[in-house]
């Protein structure tokens, strides 16, 4: 695919690009070696995935990546997938699939510009500096050229970024608004500053349950960089398949895949463990970026009140304020964490449908969605448990 000069290559993985290349697109602000904005779109996350066989032929996941290049250089790539289910997405589209196919359509296979499995906003058109506009634009370009000569029913781009939606949308693509639940650092010195901000009632509440949290019997730690071990990695695969099994059915990712965390990744990763009698009984899984702390995955094989809340939520706001990290973003779902402090956030993404009258039909229902979504946020937002300025005490 070509135009004004701009080559774009559908590959088979990004296993075919070397990782500098990729990553001078990907995260051009870790070329120092410090963090990068995000770990998702980096090329040892993206080939973790493939290594552990998490995505490749039989998952319904089969790695596509576009790079696009100038002059035999590479200035620009997009971590596409051809998927032939929707599950592992969390932007879902299965009510339109449905749709699509009553009305005599074949929905799948579709395309995917995403990071699999992950719910976690960050750039999808991964472009290096100074090539922003004419990268992004022969991506989309060559992601919407490469569905419509394939009669693929859409394509679809989640949880990039508001710029993104915008540039998207203003090329063509459709707009949508979805929601999640992000905590947000206001230069907290501690957890009790932050404690402060909420009324009476509820910091009493937040108090309780995190004192009966670390009542469980055992000890909490932290794990990061070397500390990591393989046998940590064991404790926490039983926690992800029986979270796994009760959400999913069958867990998305592989027992290989946190080995190649493990070897690749470590210091990419927080891991809360929970232990009790010298084993580990709970975990939750994060990802450590520039600003950003992700949680990602929670698990148990013992029930203790509050300790889902302690090792996924405030622990993480513990070390957000430590380190000084700007927010936490704790994943899809969850009205549960707007007690916690997790106020309600829009989170976008784009979509092309190659059908004309079923693209109206969306168009139409993403036009009340966002009204819908923008409304619930608001509402939500006067629930949380921060106490207005000037209020009494409760």
């Amino acid at each position: 695919m070509n135009g004004d000069n701009v080559k774009v290559d559908v590959l088979g993985g990004v296993a075919e690009v070397e990782a500098a290349a990729w990553d001078a697109c990907a995260c051009p602000e870790a070329a120092d070696g410090s963090r990068p904005r995000d770990p998702f779109t980096t090329h040892r996350f993206l080939l973790a995935l493939e290594r552990s066989g998490s995505v490749g032929p039989g998952t319904g996941w089969l790695p596509r990546p576009l790079v696009a290049r100038i002059g035999g250089e590479v200035v620009a790539v997009a971590p596409l997938y051809l998927k032939s289910h929707s599950r592992g997405e969390y932007v879902f589209d299965h009510a339109w699939a449905h749709a699509y196919e009553r009305a005599g359509g074949r929905y799948y296979p579709k395309l995917q510009i995403a990071v699999p499995f992950t719910p976690a906003t960050g750039r999808r058109f991964l472009v290096r500096p100074d090539h922003e506009a004419t990268g992004r634009a022969a991506l989309v370009q060559a992601a919407v050229q490469l569905a419509a000569e394939n009669r693929l029913s859409s394509l679809h781009v989640t949880f990039c970024t508001e710029d993104e939606a915008a540039a998207g949308e203003a090329m063509g693509l459709m707009r949508r608004i979805g929601q999640q639940f992000h905590w947000e650092n206001a230069g907290y010195g501690s957890f009790d500053e932050f404690l402060a901000q909420f009324s009476s009632r509820k910091r009493k509440n937040t108090r309780k349950e995190r004192a009966a949290a670390n009542a469980f019997g055992g000890e909490i730690r932290l794990y990061s960089g070397d500390d990591l071990r393989p046998e940590h990695w064991d404790a926490f695969w039983q926690f992800y398949q029986n979270t796994g099994a009760r959400k999913w059915g069958t867990p998305y990712l592989t027992r290989a895949f946190f080995d190649e965390v493990q070897e690749n990744m470590r210091n990419d990763v927080l891991l809360v463990l929970a232990e009790r009698d010298g084993r580990p009984v709970a975990g939750a899984l994060n990802f450590i970026g520039r600003e950003t702390l992700f949680g990602r995955y929670w698990g148990c094989t013992e029930h203790h009140p509050f300790l889902h809340f302690e090792l996924c939520y405030y622990r993480a706001i513990d070390f957000a304020i430590e380190h000084g990290l700007a927010r936490i973003e704790a994943g899809a779902q969850g009205e549960h964490k707007l007690a916690r402090g997790y106020l309600p956030v829009e989170v976008h993404s784009l979509h092309w449908i190659g059908d004309e009258g079923f693209r109206r039909a969306v168009a139409q229902f993403l036009e009340h969605e966002r009204e819908a979504v923008s409304e619930e946020n608001e509402y939500l937002a006067s629930y949380g448990p921060f106490r207005n300025t000037g209020q009494e005490e409760e």
